[in-house]
């Protein structure tokens, strides 16, 4: 469920510098995966240092490919005969009861069809009630089961942070507002399952995951919106607009479910923040920022440079792990950054990478396509 929203924040950074033969980001990345030239995959180390935000750098190397000590495997292989069946049997039927629960809640409860959306976050009430409690003690059982057993989270408020002379500008009315978002960096589909255990935001999907089994429901029942960018109807507002929209009326409406976005627009090794889009902050509302973090000393859970199905299985496999998440205060934009969504989205990055140790790339989701590419080439020189 990446967030690719349009509209890539162009602040360069210091620490480095995007690909050359990059054009614009976000309207590429629907392309076709890219091919590199043979003089790309015959260096890993120049690729590494030109795309490190997607650098692997556990145990298990690139592309969870990498040479396993002996210890190492011995462990991998208890725990593909212990842990791993045990985890995925117990893991679906969470999924199960949790898609049982929705449909008896949402049973002759029409679906909110609105703006070529459909969703149940409309649902009040005991529905709702249980909709969102079961979800959240539900999710935190699959993170549990999944291996992080606890997770160490940090509140810091306004005089905490080190740049809380961004909040200092809004008057007192300004600062009683509600947040239409939280906007957080994007290690992993993991986060979601983390947002959804502390507050059940809606998050932005693609419109095929609505007809999922199992989980298009439950993204229904979160108030998902349902994007389809290569869509031509005349009505249609694209992804930006769709977004701005369901941030507005969370900022304005109680009731409504906060947005969860990650503007980044994909995953990193957790090290690096990329450019932001502005999606999340074309609403001019208040912003929640939270950096996310996955310590590990053998398998990272990261999702960078690994496919997915060797995502899960090595997670599953590995007895615990680690999360660490720290919510930064309500980030009120002045009015300046209200009327350049830019500038606020540049200014809530520079905190968060402030705050979080993150080191700011302008790599976006093209160059990491770029990459990809090279190291399938690099392990298949002859496809």
């Amino acid at each position: 469920m990446e967030s690719e929203l349009k509209d890539l924040n162009s602040e360069p950074s210091n620490t480095q510098q995007p690909d050359p033969t990059r054009e614009d980001a976000s309207s590429k990345d629907d392309r076709p995966l890219l091919k590199s030239d043979s003089s790309s995959a015959d260096n890993i180390q120049e690729l590494e240092k030109k795309f490190a935000a997607y650098v692997r750098n556990d145990v298990y190397g690139t592309m969870g490919c990498g040479k396993l000590p002996l210890k190492e495997k011995i462990l991998l292989g208890i725990a593909l005969i212990t842990l791993l069946p045990l985890r995925i049997v117990l893991g679906i039927t969470i999924v199960v009861v949790y898609y049982l629960i929705c449909r008896i809640c949402t049973l002759f409860s029409p679906p909110n069809q609105k703006e070529e959306q459909e969703g149940y976050a409309h649902l009040g009430g005991w529905r709702r009630a249980v909709i969102v409690r079961s979800g959240r003690f539900l999710s935190r059982s699959l993170l549990f089961l999944v291996g992080f057993y606890w997770i160490n989270e940090t509140h810091k408020d306004s005089a905490n942070t080190q740049e809380n002379s961004k909040t200092e500008g809004t008057n007192q009315s300004d600062e009683q507002e509600r947040p239409g978002a939280t906007v957080s960096n994007h290690l992993s589909y993991l986060d979601i399952l983390y947002q959804m255990s502390s507050s059940f935001p809606s998050f932005v999907a693609k419109r095929s995951v609505a007809k999922i089994p199992l989980i298009g429901l439950i993204s229904k029942c979160l108030g998902c919106v349902f994007v389809q960018r290569e869509s031509k109807s005349s009505d249609f507002k694209g992804v930006a607009g769709v977004v701005t929209d369901r941030v507005r009326e969370a900022h304005q409406n109680e009731s409504a479910p906060m947005m969860m976005l990650f503007p980044e627009g994909t995953t990193t090794n957790g090290d690096y923040l990329l450019s932001f889009k502005t999606g999340a902050f074309l609403a001019r509302a208040p912003v929640v920022p939270v950096i996310l973090r996955y310590p590990y000393q053998r398998f990272s859970p990261a999702w960078d440079t690994i496919s997915g199905v060797r995502h899960v299985v090595f997670l599953l496999c590995q007895f615990v792990n680690h999360m660490e998440v720290t919510w930064l205060p309500v980030y009120y934009p002045s009015q300046q950054e209200k009327d350049d969504p830019k500038l606020y989205a540049n200014n809530v990055r520079r905190l968060m990478a402030s705050e979080g140790n993150l080191i700011l790339s302008d790599i976006g989701l093209a160059e990491k396509r770029i990459y990809h590419a090279a190291l399938n080439v690099t392990r298949d020189p002859e496809s």
